[in-house]
């Protein structure tokens, strides 16, 4: 049986909080009560309390224990990755409209952006996340780039319209993505990205250029995402190198 990873844990605990299971003000179970709880590391446990932390949810002080201080995630969206798998099931955790679907010959904006010749021929498809409610915003406009090799993937798409893109291609072509490069940069808004994302035009973006590959570095997925900067950001864990 596979051990659960700290994205599993943490998700596990926010809906104790959010259910009542652990009452706002109260104490969450100690590190090493959760640590043989689930039968993991500590340092797998400190990880999904820190990301309880980051949304808002709990404090944590030295020899008190993880304090429970709210019962909702603060808004917006924050994306905290370990590994290519976390990356891969992040877009999960918030509604998506579904897509749009269309094939496109790059201009030559967007091939200085994807590295490839003016004129190349994508499959792109287009969705908008949402936060969850009737009052949510949009959280990140994403336009994926697929060679048109993979036209097919029109209908896998449409018939599972949740289900990543990667993860479609893993599972229909026998592909496997084995190392995600990621960039990102401030962009001002666009007029159009603007109304997309219910943003003023020019406001701050991030904008996060995902290319997914292979274990011979060829790449199977182009991403980009453009996410309003108030409501969304990164944490990233770097830890000291043993030795």
């Amino acid at each position: 049986m596979n051990k659960p990873r700290f994205t599993d844990i943490a998700q596990e605990l926010k809906e104790g909080i959010a259910s009542g299971r652990f009452p706002l003000g109260s104490l969450l179970p100690t590190e090493l009560e959760l640590r043989d709880h689930y039968g993991i590391s500590r340092h797998t446990v400190r990880m999904a309390l820190q990301e309880l932390q980051d949304a808002g949810l709990v404090s944590r002080r030295k020899n008190v224990g993880t304090r429970v201080e709210s019962t909702v995630a603060r808004m917006g969206f924050q994306q905290s990755l370990a590994s290519v798998e976390d990356l891969m099931q992040y877009g999960a955790a918030h509604l998506r409209l579904a897509p749009e679907i269309d094939t496109i010959a790059s201009n030559a904006a967007l091939s200085r952006l994807l590295g490839c010749e003016e004129g190349t021929r994508w499959l792109r498809i287009s969705s908008l996340r949402m936060e969850e409610g009737p009052q949510g915003l949009p959280l990140g406009w994403t336009d994926i780039y697929v060679d048109t090799q993979y036209a097919a993937l029109e209908a896998l798409v449409r018939a599972a319209p949740d289900t990543l893109v990667s993860a479609l291609l893993e599972q229909h072509y026998g592909l496997r993505v084995a190392e995600i490069v990621q960039q990102v940069r401030a962009v001002d808004a666009s007029a159009a990205m603007a109304r997309k994302l219910r943003i003023e035009p020019g406001s701050a973006t991030l904008q996060i250029l995902r290319r997914y590959l292979d274990a011979e570095g060829e790449v199977l997925v182009n991403s980009v995402a453009t996410h309003p900067g108030e409501r969304f950001f990164i944490t990233t864990r770097l830890q000291r190198a043993k030795g």
